[in-house]
């Protein structure tokens, strides 16, 4: 029996797996292959993760503060502290028409109130003899008028001379007269139905915000038992400097930073010509929609219409953040937020000026906006 030979079977082999080898880095360099979920994976691999989903209701739980950014650098904008106080027309100090004992008190302190609506009743003797002397001058006015026509008659019947006549003319005017002073002395003392007392009562609509009147205790004419103010009739008050002053015309806006974070648009009403003694600044005075509290501290940010012109962005210094380094800012999506890398020009008074990576018109995160950069930071740390 022939036996094969083993090293011309050894040869053949080898040859074949080199032929074999060649096939296959000639289909591999012929025809690539590349598939679409390891290029993701790769430049997944590469890109930073910085997109956050949130959803509306867990921004506001989280009380993350929202704002449009403007163009125009720190020289475009004059920041100033401001007080909250009420329109001349939103507040009303109410005080005893009448001197006497209180003897009703209808409002509290923080009660509503309605324009004409009683606070509190005064029993009272002038307002007794107001409304004794209002009663008396209608009787007479009454009579007057009665005398009159009795006159007229007989003077047209020839009966009696016409100086009676002017006579009791004279004396109807008078009494008419009498009257009408003796109801407008009952008005202004608003005097009660019953004519007992006097009713104070608020002349605007509003809240309760200052009491001080007590059951029983006697008071006089003008003298202050309440203030009512109305929320919606307020202006904000804020000191400038005499050269920022200069810059500011009624109608510039105005931006107002409130103490929870919220900024709310403005406009100036007015600027004081002359400067106060003691910190020798103006007083701008804003017309701001809404109600707020009187007495309320805020910082607004005023923008003169005779300011420098600049297309950079000024942001709140709370807004920016560092993520690995880098400067962001975290800008509102339709999923969430992300975090835009920006490139900073300058700083002042809580306030910075964006040179590069925000356009006018985007909304980003403001007050809170380090919790979406904590709440990033943790998602890459959980993936890694």
């Amino acid at each position: 029996m022939i036996q094969p030979n083993r090293r011309i079977l050894g040869g053949a082999g080898a040859v074949l797996l080199v032929a074999a080898g060649a096939v296959a880095v000639s289909q591999c360099t012929a025809d690539p292959v590349v598939e679409t979920g390891n290029e993701e994976q790769a430049e997944e691999a590469v890109a930073p993760m910085d997109t956050l989903a949130m959803t509306p209701d867990a921004i506001r739980a989280a009380n993350i503060a929202v704002e449009t950014v403007q163009s125009g650098g720190l020289g475009s904008e004059v920041l100033a502290q401001a007080t909250v106080t009420a329109s001349p027309t939103g507040e009303a100090i109410v005080t005893a028409l009448a001197s006497g004992a209180v003897t009703r008190v209808y409002k509290r302190l923080g009660d509503p109130v309605r324009a004409g609506e009683a606070l509190a009743i005064v029993r009272s003797r002038d307002a007794a003899q107001i409304a004794a002397a209002k009663t008396a001058a209608e009787a007479q006015a009454v009579l007057a008028q009665r005398n009159l026509a009795r006159e007229r008659q007989l003077y047209q019947q020839q009966v009696s001379a016409r100086v009676d006549y002017e006579r009791a003319q004279a004396e109807a005017a008078v009494a008419a007269a009498e009257a009408q002073r003796a109801r407008l002395a009952a008005r202004a003392a608003n005097v009660t139905g019953d004519g007992s007392g006097s009713v104070v009562a608020s002349p605007i609509s509003g809240r309760v915000t200052s009491e001080n009147v007590s059951l029983g205790a006697y008071v006089q004419p003008e003298t202050e038992l309440f203030r009512v103010a109305d929320p919606s009739k307020v202006q904000i008050e804020a000191a400038v400097g005499p050269t920022d002053a200069q810059r500011l015309v009624p109608g510039d806006r105005a931006v107002v930073e409130l103490p929870d974070g919220r900024t709310i648009e403005a406009r100036v009403r007015a600027i004081t010509p002359g400067l106060a003694g003691e910190t020798r600044s103006a007083t701008a005075v804003l017309d701001v929609p809404g109600s707020l509290q009187p007495g309320l501290p805020v910082r607004v940010r005023l923008l003169p219409s005779r300011g420098e012109v600049s297309d950079a962005i000024v942001i709140p210094e709370e807004a920016l953040q560092t993520l690995e380094g880098r400067d962001v800012v975290f800008v509102r999506t339709e999923d969430g937020f992300r975090a835009n890398n920006v490139t900073v020009a300058r700083r002042s008074a809580g306030r910075v000026e964006i040179a590069s990576g925000l356009k006018t018109g985007q909304m980003i995160a403001t007050t809170n906006a380090f919790l979406l950069k904590a709440e990033l930071g943790k998602g890459a740390g959980e993936e890694e």
